[in-house]
């Protein structure tokens, strides 16, 4: 396994992250896998060093975060692993269950300790920003759980590049704990955040850690077999929307060079991504071994400059898709 570091902090975590989006209850999404199913995954990712795990509460409504906090505490030694989970999306139809205001983030915190069975998160992220509360109480409220040991480092997911200067303005201006990572869209079929996202984050010191590093697994099969070849890809409404729009000339080369080489097509995607300089850890879905086999994998495989040029040509612009 290849180790990084957070962005500026000194915290390590392996050039991997196994995303748990994937573990919890079936019945929130048909392709989640349950407690029993997703318990191997959690054990080949530790065999094989993988010490970065994220989550979020909204995920099969605070399953996941149970399921993965089990996990965690029966087979790994919580001191070497980096545990990170999120809050905004609402946990129920019921007032105050979303949202950054203090009294949700407070109220979320302390329960995704509970369900996680751990004191302190390592990485604690705002999962989008919210438009509807003021950016200084949302920070206040993160200064505060880091001030009373709730939580170790805080980060964001997904935004315009000037909400997060702003963001990290305010922190800096107030002396608060500032955000240490960017969770954001990128792969090889969406690129809009290396206009100004990737580099304010390269400047101000972020780690990056994108979501969705194989778009959905539309990167994985040829274009004739996207949909239909699993449960997700028939059943993801938001695969449908985010990649409405698809630049198919890239899945073309992607699968062109996976048989040059011999590999998968889902290797060649994610050694394209791990390829920027600034990409810390890209976040990686796995429901089958072989996905979580194949990430690791990339970490090996390096692409040459023209197999990188070859798969960034056809990029079209496109409008920002969070």
């Amino acid at each position: 396994m290849q180790y990084t570091t957070l962005g500026t902090t000194g915290v390590t975590v392996s050039r991997i992250c196994l995303g748990c989006m994937s573990y919890g209850d079936p019945t929130w999404r048909p392709w989640v896998l349950d407690e029993s199913a997703a318990q191997p995954f959690f054990k080949l990712a530790l065999d094989s060093g993988i010490n970065f795990f994220d989550t979020a509460d909204m995920y099969s409504i605070g399953v996941s975060e149970e399921v993965t906090g089990r996990a965690l505490r029966s087979m790994a030694r919580l001191d070497e692993i980096v545990l990170a989970t999120k809050v905004n999306f609402p946990m129920s139809d019921r007032p105050n269950m979303g949202g950054l205001s203090r009294k949700h983030i407070v109220q979320g915190c302390e329960a995704s300790l509970r369900r996680l069975g751990v004191e302190t998160i390592d990485l604690y992220q705002i999962h989008r920003f919210d438009p509807a509360t003021p950016i200084e109480e949302t920070l206040a409220a993160l200064n505060q759980l880091v001030t009373q040991g709730k939580v170790r480092f805080i980060g964001a997911s997904s935004g315009y590049a000037w909400q997060l200067m702003r963001a990290l303005s305010v922190s800096e201006k107030n002396g608060w704990a500032r955000f240490v990572s960017m969770q954001n869209h990128y792969n090889v079929l969406y690129r809009e955040e290396e206009r100004e996202m990737i580099p304010l984050c390269r400047e101000e010191g972020l780690a990056v850690i994108p979501w969705s590093p194989l778009a959905r697994g539309v990167v994985t099969r040829p274009r004739d077999k996207t949909k239909g070849a699993t449960t997700r890809s028939t059943n993801d409404v938001h695969a449908d929307r985010l990649y409405a729009t698809t630049d198919w000339e890239i899945v073309d080369v992607v699968e062109r060079i996976a048989g040059e080489r011999g590999v998968s097509m889902a290797q060649i995607g994610l050694a394209w991504l791990l390829s920027k300089r600034d990409v810390t850890a890209p976040i990686v879905g796995a429901t089958k071994p072989q996905h979580l086999q194949d990430a690791i994998s990339a970490l090996d495989l390096t692409l040459s400059a023209g197999e990188i040029n070859e798969l960034e040509a056809a990029y079209t612009p496109k409008m920002p898709m969070f």
